[in-house]
């Protein structure tokens, strides 16, 4: 008698197939959650605790505020000047960011353009400094440097120092300008343009997706920085900027602690922020579509 082996169908294998990639995605899905949930738990935390009063938030009883203190908002942007920390603090985020790009673009223009001796070593150099972080170390040598241009007592000392490291953002414009045709400058070339004006004219519209990305990061680098600001504004505390004036915010009358009016004015320095990222968030779209496409 003759026996027949049957073949497994092929639907049983496409199910399975199915069902492997769906498990997959749903422990993807449910990992990311678990990060995210992590990432916002501290967040949550202080918004909470912006509403809560000082003794409510240092005993630490309760998650959620027993009663709401809206007031604390409004104190905290009395008694920390915010609105001329702020003023000071987009100032030098915009100024670091503009001529972050400015410059890092010139320089990754350059790099990917032309070929010069010494090329190798400039960008091995570059590279270097986003490895080695020295720094309190060099604090006081640019502060000495400062003091011979005399912008020590300046906002322009904070805002050079802060534009001098680029590194990060040069590399990341490096990565957009290699995907932009050389034929374009070679077109532009011919039309009568030289090397600046293809840059400006040419180039520079084109990477527009990729200024907005680094810029973001550079924006955000110099909201939060701490320790320039408050080295340069010692002997004036009106250029202080919002990082180092919520640093007030942590004693009140009497020297007690205010812990609540700290958690207020953090929350209030963040919203500039997430305004910034909403206005990105086209740009980050452009480049993943960009990503996706290619």
């Amino acid at each position: 008698m003759t026996q027949t082996v049957l073949a497994p169908s092929s639907s049983n294998a496409t199910g399975s197939f199915r069902w492997a990639r769906w498990t997959k995605r749903t422990a993807l899905f449910i990992f990311l959650i678990i990060i995210a949930l992590l990432s916002l738990f501290p967040i949550v935390l202080v918004l909470l605790g912006s509403f809560k009063s000082n003794q409510e938030l240092t005993g630490g009883a309760t998650i959620w505020p027993k009663i709401w203190q809206f007031t604390n908002y409004a104190q905290a942007w009395k008694t920390a000047n915010f609105s001329g920390f702020t003023i000071n603090s987009v100032f030098v985020s915009i100024a670091t960011t503009v001529g972050t790009l400015l410059v890092s673009s010139m320089a990754a223009y350059a790099v990917d353009r032309v070929n010069f001796k010494g090329k190798k070593a400039y960008t091995l150099l570059m590279a270097s400094t986003l490895f080695i972080s020295i720094g309190a170390v060099v604090l006081r040598p640019q502060f000495d440097l400062m003091v011979k241009l005399g912008l020590n007592n300046s906002l322009w000392g904070v805002i050079i120092i802060l534009i001098s490291a680029h590194a990060a953002t040069y590399f990341i414009l490096v990565g957009f300008f290699k995907s932009i045709p050389r034929e374009l400058d070679e077109a532009a070339m011919i039309d009568g343009c030289n090397f600046f004006t293809t840059y400006w004219r040419i180039i520079l519209p084109l990477l527009r997706p990729g200024l907005a990305v680094a810029g973001l990061g550079v924006f955000q680098n110099s909201w939060n920085e701490y320790i320039l600001p408050f080295v340069f504004t010692m002997s004036n505390p009106k250029l202080q900027t919002l990082p180092v004036g919520l640093a007030n915010l942590r004693y009140g009358i009497g020297a007690a602690a205010e812990v609540q009016l700290m958690m207020a004015g953090a929350c209030l320095s963040i919203l500039p922020l997430l305004i910034v990222y909403i206005f990105a968030n086209k740009s980050f779209m452009q480049v993943t579509l960009g990503a996706v496409k290619g």
